[in-house]
């Protein structure tokens, strides 16, 4: 793994989050995306190398949906970054993590992701991230 690429926090109301968030961190979202894959609707924030990712659920029975009622807002997960995703979920399996999907997943910010879950992980939710463009 690289670097922390994001941490993502799960909000009821990506708009009034966004303003929320442009108060604490003196800045304006560079970006907002819906993911379709993931069904939630996300706005990024750039603090130096690290980004913060809201992400809001786009229909009623997302993951986002159901994370929210079932723990309200907050932070959702810690993503990765890595070099080969494909390898990074080989490495993981063989370690003896709980992968959520077998292969990877279009996300935002133009990635390609996988989820660990977090019966395998202390309760914390990760996420491995690539640039889609970095290896292909």
């Amino acid at each position: 793994m690289k670097k922390v690429e994001h941490i993502g926090i799960a909000v009821k109301n990506l708009s009034a989050s966004n303003e929320l968030f442009t108060k604490l961190f003196g800045a304006v979202p560079y970006k907002e995306e819906e993911v379709q894959s993931e069904h939630v609707i996300t706005s990024f924030f750039q603090l130096g190398d690290t980004k913060i990712e809201l992400l809001e659920a786009g229909t009623p029975d997302s993951a986002i949906a159901k994370f929210i009622e079932k723990r309200g807002e907050g932070i959702h997960h810690i993503a990765f970054e890595v070099e080969d995703i494909y390898a990074e979920m080989e490495r993981m399996k063989q370690e003896g993590f709980i992968l959520l999907n077998d292969t990877p997943k279009e996300g935002a910010d133009n990635k390609l992701i996988c989820f660990l879950h977090p019966k395998s992980t202390n309760g914390v939710l990760i996420e491995l991230c690539q640039e889609i463009n970095s290896t292909f």
